[in-house]
């Protein structure tokens, strides 16, 4: 079962409430997003703990029920 790109929001949003999510469904087929995030919680961290602290949010759904997620993130101005 996919999931949908309201519900990959909504558990980023949980972890990192301050997130600015953009969401974009790759290949139409409810299996392949990518997603833009902004959060302050990103500060001084460095891209591969950013990602991580995303990839935490979705509570292991990645490489199940998430097959794939391209994945860019960055601190507000």
């Amino acid at each position: 079962m996919a999931m949908s790109s309201e519900e990959i929001e909504t558990l980023i949003r949980a972890a990192l409430p301050d997130a600015e999510v953009t969401i974009t469904d790759l290949a139409g087929d409810g299996d392949h997003y990518s997603a833009h995030v902004v959060s302050s919680a990103f500060a001084g961290k460095p891209r591969v703990a950013q990602h991580k602290l995303v990839y935490e949010a979705l509570g292991g759904r990645m490489g199940g029920v998430l097959h794939a997620l391209q994945l860019t993130t960055a601190v507000p101005n």
